[in-house]
């Protein structure tokens, strides 16, 4: 008996399996500083967590539709329409358990065998993964420092193939926090157009950017041409710190929305009955709850930034949204720690929980061994020794 080939395949979320060895080094009392965090450290506001609770009282438990309620699914069509000046019915927008279960309906909507997807790097590390689940395949194209680790029209052509299928575009960015501008997208857009190829615009950080001068523009939004070949992804994990209600949503046109909300009907049917009504009240009720967590991120990025800046052999690029720091190490490879010639990121993470107590993700995770990064979704206090420690670990050994 062997498992299938898709399967032996897959590689584990390696985020993930830091969270669970860092959990586990916790609980033994190791006092770890945790860089790796993906989601907020907020709680759930509370005007949320009470609608949740009256839908218990209510009894809101049973089946609901399998893309959603009514109610939820039109009230992510005015916030489409209010923040990103997108117009989509309803029945164009699928909610599902979670923005990472709203990307992979999408990959499985309209991938053929074989079909190539043009990934940008960095990317999201379970992209790839999605993509050949669902019988695609990844198409890297590396980005650099100079283009702000954004892709331009040029480096896209030189993976454009007669197999190519999509291109993914992710702002603002994980793992690099930045932002694409609206002349940058409408580049993007013009050659999706040009060539006929569908945008996956995963848009879950949107509401995190820290320039009072930039904006989250959705590519969707430029006109009726992309508009119908892009499926924008987006979710209430990271605005509202709802990581573990897992709702995240599709809007796309409603041929592919009903493709969409056939395989979901097939797969896991709805999200569960009370996060529809949790949903719905964070989209509904005070939004306050969301400048104040900006206000904060910004604090601790403006901070986090200028600590690592100030480090030797480190570099980065300043986030203009997200909650990560994506930190080029390449002039610590070749060097040595007890003996050991660094190779990549990954030694360098290896070393820093090992020895210091701090843990961050390789960069090999996003497409750079020679990165990390960190995620300034942590206390201040955190940041602070955490920072200290990295400080040392370059300070002790270079």
């Amino acid at each position: 008996m062997k498992l299938s080939e898709k399967a032996s395949g897959i590689c584990p979320s390696k985020t993930m399996s830091l969270a669970a060895m860092t959990r586990k080094m916790k609980q033994d009392g190791v006092p770890i500083i945790d860089f790796g965090a993906g989601e907020p450290d907020f709680d759930t506001p509370q005007h949320i967590k009470d609608a949740a609770k009256e839908a218990l009282d209510n009894n809101f438990t049973k089946y609901a539709p399998s893309a959603g309620t009514e109610e939820l699914r039109s009230a992510i069509a005015d916030k489409l329409k209010n923040d990103n000046g997108l117009n989509y019915s309803y029945n164009e927008i699928v909610v599902s358990n979670g923005s990472k279960h709203a990307l992979f309906n999408a990959f499985l909507a309209i991938l053929e065998q074989g079909d190539e997807v043009i990934i940008p790097a960095p990317y999201w590390l379970s992209y790839t993964e999605m993509v050949s689940i669902a019988g695609g395949v990844p198409v890297i194209a590396y980005t650099n420092v100079m283009t702000g680790y954004k892709a331009t029209e040029e480096i896209l052509k030189k993976h454009l193939s007669e197999k190519t299928k999509a291109i993914i575009i992710n702002s603002p960015n994980n793992p690099t926090g930045m932002v694409y501008t609206k002349e940058e997208l409408e580049k993007i857009a013009d050659f999706a157009v040009r060539n006929d190829i569908y945008v996956i615009s995963d848009e879950v950080y949107e509401k995190l950017i820290y320039s009072g001068k930039m904006q989250h523009i959705s590519i969707a939004s430029l006109n009726n041409e992309i508009k119908k070949r892009t499926i924008v992804v987006n979710g209430l994990s990271k605005s509202y710190a709802m990581t573990g209600w897992r709702v995240g949503y599709t809007a796309s046109d409603v041929t592919i929305a009903s493709a969409i909300s056939n395989i979901q009907s097939h797969t896991t049917s709805n999200i569960n009955s009370i996060a529809l009504k949790a949903a719905y009240a964070a989209l509904k009720g005070d939004q306050s709850c969301v400048e104040e967590m900006l206000n904060e991120f910004k604090h601790r990025r403006d901070y986090i930034y200028q600590r690592v800046s100030d480090i030797p052999y480190l570099s980065c690029l300043i986030p203009k949204g997200a909650f990560y720091l994506f930190i080029d190490i390449s002039k610590l490879c070749g060097e040595k720690v007890d003996g050991k010639k660094i190779k990549d990121g990954a030694d360098v993470a290896r070393i820093l929980l090992d020895k210091y107590n701090v843990a961050v993700v390789p960069g090999e995770s996003f497409g750079y061994d020679d990165h990390i990064r960190i995620s300034f979704a942590v206390g201040m206090e955190d940041i602070v020794e955490g920072i200290d420690r990295i400080e040392n670990f370059v300070k002790d050994n270079f």
